[in-house]
Formats: C-alpha cells, structure tokens, sequence
C-alpha cells in the first residue's frame, strides 16, 4: 500500500472524506496521526518574533491599560490643575484656567497612545487566532484518535465475543454430549 493510498484509507476511516478533498489543516491533522508523530508546541507560543517597536507598543499597552497609569495619571492631573491655580493669584502659572496647554498634552497623549494600543491590540488578535488553530488541530487529532482507539477497542470486543461464542459452543456440544451419553446409560439400565 502506497502512502498515498495509506492517507486516503485513513481520511475516509476518521473523516469520511477522500484525503485530496479535506482542507490544510485537516491534511495537517492526517498526517500527524499517519506519522504518529506529536502535534508539539504552537511556534507563536515559543518564539518572540517581535521587533523593537512591537515591545515597545505592547509596553506601552500594558502600562496605558492599567489601575496604577489610571492613578498616576490623575494624581498628575490634580496636581497640575492644584499647581496652576495655586501660581494664578501671582501671576506665575504657566497654563492659567481654563488649562489649554493640559488639553493639548492630553490631545497629544491620547492621539499617540491610541494607535500604539492598537497595533498591541492587533498583533494579540493575530496570536490569538494562530493559537485557536492550533488549538482545533490538538482537539481534532484528540478526537480522531479517540474514535480510532475506539474502532480497535470494538474489533478486539468482537473478536473476544466471537471466542467467547465459539467456546460456549464448544462446551456446550460437550456437554450434550455429555447429557446424550448418561441418557443412553440410563436407557440401557432400564
């Protein structure tokens, strides 16, 4: 047997599908199970690809999406607005009610960490869906397995039946013979 015929057989036996019409990821499942071979670690998982910048970005996403930038952040606020209004009376605060250069700070802040969460956001998404493919390939070949193990557990239960009968048979003939046998003792006694 060929092992192409080797992967047909088993896609129809676990899939009920001819191996060429079974999409990659079904094909990549088949073969680990015809390889027997583990399915192993998601690479996103293990390596870390990413560039300078993309740790910087993801830094910055986990440090702007936390309680304690939230309350640093405040506590700057307050003590901003507290520092101007305090200098106003002499004439020293250097942003004066109503806080322009505050509100172009903040603009500014917010216009540069809203695309840097982003590209965070994005690259996670992008892990997250290699992740979830990897984990359908683990489950399907889990599955697959299962109904394979399965199948061999019902052969040797059919056949250990089919011995178990054919004992029973026998004994039973012995038997039979056995009662056939005392019958004519009996018959011949009497």
């Amino acid at each position: 047997m060929s092992p192409n015929d080797r992967l047909d057989e088993l896609s129809r036996q676990l899939l009920n599908e001819a191996y060429a019409d079974l999409n990659d990821v079904q094909r990549s499942v088949i073969d680990l199970i015809a390889a027997e071979a583990p399915t192993g670690l998601n690479k996103v998982l293990v390596a870390d690809d990413r560039t300078y910048w993309d740790r910087l970005a993801d830094r910055v996403a986990a440090v702007g999406g936390s309680w304690a930038f939230i309350g640093s952040f405040s506590a700057v606020l307050l003590a901003w607005v507290g520092l101007n209004l305090a200098l106003g009376p002499f004439h020293l605060s250097f942003d004066p009610y109503p806080f322009i250069f505050l509100n172009l700070l903040l603009s500014t802040v917010a216009a540069l960490q809203a695309p840097v969460i982003m590209m965070s956001q994005n690259r996670q998404a992008q892990k997250d869906r290699q992740n979830a493919e990897h984990d359908y390939v683990v489950n399907l070949r889990a599955e697959l397995e299962i109904m394979h193990l399965h199948a061999k557990l019902d052969a040797l239960r059919d056949r250990d039946l089919a011995e178990l009968s054919r004992h029973n048979a026998e004994a039973l003939a012995r038997l039979e013979a056995q009662v056939a046998a005392l019958a004519g003792k009996l018959e011949a006694r009497g």
